[in-house]
């Protein structure tokens, strides 16, 4: 796997560029001219829609604001400047950079359709203060000498290959984001969040970034759309209808790919023109009737977009996704040779995880109160009690889902209490959860590359061997290819600890990792952790099955109710007369004698 598809990708765009331009150079009419102009604009539009909301998973209705606010830099800068819009467009780009910016900061603290509604305010509240500005209808000067100097150019085909250089640009770096760390990043973000942040992703980074590469790009095409069109008033770029057309070509055409927003803008920008100049006196609106009746079908015959519709459609008649499906049947977890003789190193004396006095309270229940304990290197604990002792929120406060009330962990030089998940994962403490979350769109490799990244940030290649060393510890390599969503039990456990290996960590925190198993899957995964300890790994394991947790773990810690109950060797551990009643029970014991 080769996250950087630049060379490929390249050469599509310039071929596709030079298709589109001798289609272009074969149409005489004015008006035809125009529609073919104004496509790469709205595909740009798509194409920042995308960036941002296609791969993060965050829905905006408010990409207008972008749009609106390069195209009234570029009005404004020439009227009051006499500023050429060569310099327009991206002093108008870096304004829409700085706008994502201030709208995105404080907007991410929102979640679902609230941060969707508070998107949708920013352009209307546009449109309200730049009509009160007195700017309701601003155009831009014609110039007559040296005229190309001021984007005004003699024939309409001129402004149709500026076009098309604007939206190849856009589609590359639509395609270098697809294919490298930061698509990925943004494509875990979208399936799990948690998951993501887990893997040492820092989510609220990455869609930061993502804004501003969209913002940079809406903000491009509302300036060349206002080269385009001369006059710029605030409907036509503040308007619903802006940011409206920019999530429909996305959503049309398939959204999270590449070429999908210029699928949906080649199909819907002409055939909405061409209507509304045929028909736009007997139907008034009739924009809107075409864009709707397009997301009414795409709801009803293809929801992910046209492209993945006519992707998956070819696959099956090819038997590409048969061949594939049978190909994953066949495959089996081929657990690696362990070397003859080898033997598991003493554990350590130096202290890697240091616990004191933790709380965390929620109301007047005390999830976990004054908890205790240290883990030495090369050590496995075993975390032990009955439901609802506070085993897996001890997990969270120690990789930072839940803030601790009070308390410490220490973690070598490092206190963990205060930092995000992703801070913590990357200093060296991996987790899996007690709920398997994959990123069930994404292949087994790339789910394991986004854990990967933590270990390995800079070299995207390096992450790629990471994975593949780690597929490989689990047993889980011939799976590579596979879609985590089609995994078995047994083998999204093994994707999972296989993701979490990939970072690097010190420590491993395990979070019920035989829940859900059959015996045989069960002893798999007791084997691949006995491994793990074998070769002097540091784990923390959270566990209900005792007989699985005998064998594997070097000491117990016992919770119940939020405290310690207990603490030491296994054997005297379920020997604890307090230990029987409060978690083993009778059973237990008779079950031990025998």
């Amino acid at each position: 796997m080769k996250l950087d598809q630049e060379p490929n990708l390249l050469r599509t765009i310039i071929l596709v560029a030079i298709a589109y331009l001798a289609f272009a150079w074969l149409i005489d009419d004015k008006y035809y001219q125009l529609i073919l102009t104004i496509v790469p604009i709205w595909a740009m539009m798509g194409i920042a829609w995308n960036v941002f909301s296609g791969y993060s998973g965050l829905v905006s209705f408010g990409h207008a604001a972008f749009f609106g606010i390069g195209a009234y830099t570029v009005a404004l800068a020439m009227i009051g400047f006499n500023l050429s819009p060569w310099f327009g467009i991206p002093l108008g780009t870096l304004a829409g950079v700085i706008a994502s910016v201030l709208v995105g900061y404080p907007t991410f603290k929102l979640r679902g359709v609230y941060f969707s509604l508070a998107m949708l305010a920013y352009p209307l509240t546009l449109l309200y203060i730049f009509e009160w500005l007195g700017y309701q209808e601003v155009t831009m000067q014609m110039v007559r000498e040296n005229s190309w100097m001021y984007m005004q150019f003699s024939s309409q085909y001129t402004y149709i290959i500026v076009s098309t250089v604007l939206v190849a640009t856009a589609v590359y770096v639509s395609g270098r984001i697809h294919a490298s760390r930061f698509g990925l990043s943004l494509t875990a973000i979208k399936q799990n969040e948690a998951a993501a942040e887990g893997a040492g992703v820092d989510a609220a980074a990455w869609k930061l970034r993502a804004i501003m590469v969209s913002g940079a790009i809406a903000a491009a095409a509302g300036g060349y759309y206002a080269v385009v069109l001369i006059v710029v008033t605030p409907p036509s770029v503040f308007g619903m209808i802006a940011s409206a057309q920019a999530m429909i070509m996305a959503l049309f055409g398939g959204v999270a790919t590449v070429w999908g927003p210029v699928i949906g803008a080649a199909v819907l920008i002409p055939l909405s023109e061409i209507l509304h100049a045929e028909l736009g006196n007997q139907v008034h609106g009739i924009h809107g009737v075409v864009f709707g009746l397009a997301i009414i079908a795409m709801i009803l015959y293809a929801p992910e977009g046209l492209l993945p519709r006519v992707r998956d459609a070819w696959r099956r008649r090819s038997g590409a996704a048969d061949q594939s499906a049978a190909e994953a049947a066949r495959r089996t977890v081929q657990l690696p040779e362990v070397a003859a003789g080898a033997e598991r190193p003493p554990i350590g004396d130096r202290i890697v995880l240091k616990v004191d006095d933790l709380s965390r309270a929620f109301g007047g229940l005390k999830a976990v109160s004054n908890v205790s304990f240290e883990v030495r290197q090369g050590e496995v604990l075993g975390i032990i009690g009955p439901n609802g002792a506070g085993k897996t929120t001890l997990f969270n406060l120690l990789n930072g889902f839940i803030r601790a009330d009070q308390g410490s962990v220490q973690f070598g030089d490092n206190q963990l209490i205060g930092l995000k998940p992703n801070q913590v994962c990357r200093l060296g403490v991996g987790r899996t959860f007690q709920v398997v979350r994959p990123f069930p769109r994404m292949t087994v490799l790339q789910n394991v590359v986004v854990g990967a990244f933590a270990a390995e940030q800079q070299n995207d290649d390096r992450a790629v061997e990471l994975a593949r060393q780690a597929l490989d510890r689990v047993g889980m390599l011939a799976h590579e290819k596979v879609l985590a969503g089609g995994l078995n039990s047994l083998e999204l456990r093994l994707m999972e600890l296989a993701r979490v290996l990939a970072g690097q960590p010190q420590i491993l925190l395990l979070d019920e990792t035989l829940a859900g198993l059959g015996s045989e899957e069960i002893e798999v995964i007791l084997a691949v952790i006995r491994r793990l300890a074998d070769e002097g790994q540091t784990i923390v394991i959270i566990e209900h099955t005792m007989q699985a947790m005998v064998r594997i773990a070097d000491r117990f810690l016992v919770l119940d109710h939020g405290s310690v109950l207990a603490a030491g060797k296994p054997a005297e551990v379920v020997r604890d007369p307090a230990v029987i009643e409060a978690y083993l029970g009778k059973k237990w014991m008779d079950h031990a004698k025998h």
